[in-house]
């Protein structure tokens, strides 16, 4: 009896020795949407509205990138069940590439947000307890705002990311995957295809 009453009070004091691990499962609405706001104004700061050079503007943009991002969720994701086929080293490479894939293609693209500012609507909960919708319009001229979601999951180590964003009602995370499924069925190269044709459509944008 004496052995028993050791063991739970032992398995008790674990349990309360690492609450975070519980606490971090669930993410909290308000944290989630200051998260977003702080990575939106710092693009708009940083890139979109600073007055640097061309370059600096790019490097600042891959920092954020790379930061915001969940790149091996989001990696993991667009290429469905190919990932678990990859190798290692394709995983690696894939990431990499489609890293460098988005960078370059956003970077170009940064004339089309100058002046505009993101609008905060609130957030949706999501059927998974670590992620959250953070809900975002963009005024723009003569039109209807844009609706921007961004998918939000908190990690394992505390911090939030971003794994998808929604724009317009399509989300870009299972517009790469259909896309890239696809690709890799009609390409006998597969994974290695895929890779080889983002790193040439990366040089040419």
């Amino acid at each position: 009896m004496k052995n028993i009453k050791n063991i739970i009070i032992i398995a008790l004091a674990i349990f309360m020795a690492i609450p975070n691990v519980y606490a971090n499962s669930t993410a909290d609405a308000i944290k989630a949407e200051n998260f977003i706001k702080d990575i939106t104004n710092k693009a708009i700061n940083d890139v979109i509205n600073a007055e640097v050079s061309k370059e600096e503007k790019n490097n600042n943009f891959e920092e954020i990138f790379k930061s915001a991002l969940d790149l091996k969720f989001i990696a993991k994701f667009v290429l469905g069940r190919n990932w678990r086929t990859a190798s290692k080293e394709q995983q690696e490479e894939f990431i990499k590439t489609y890293s460098d894939f988005n960078i370059k293609f956003w970077s170009n693209r940064f004339d089309e947000f100058t002046g505009k500012k993101f609008e905060f609507v609130g957030t949706k909960a999501s059927k998974s307890k670590s992620q959250i919708f953070v809900n975002t319009q963009v005024p723009m001229d003569n039109a209807e705002p844009a609706k921007v979601i961004w998918r939000v999951k908190l990690t394992k180590s505390g911090e939030y990311k971003i794994i998808d964003i929604i724009a317009e009602g399509v989300s870009l995370a299972m517009t790469a995957r259909n896309e890239y499924a696809s690709f890799i069925k009609t390409n006998p190269e597969g994974i290695d295809a895929l890779i080889k044709d983002l790193k040439d459509k990366t040089k040419k944008l």
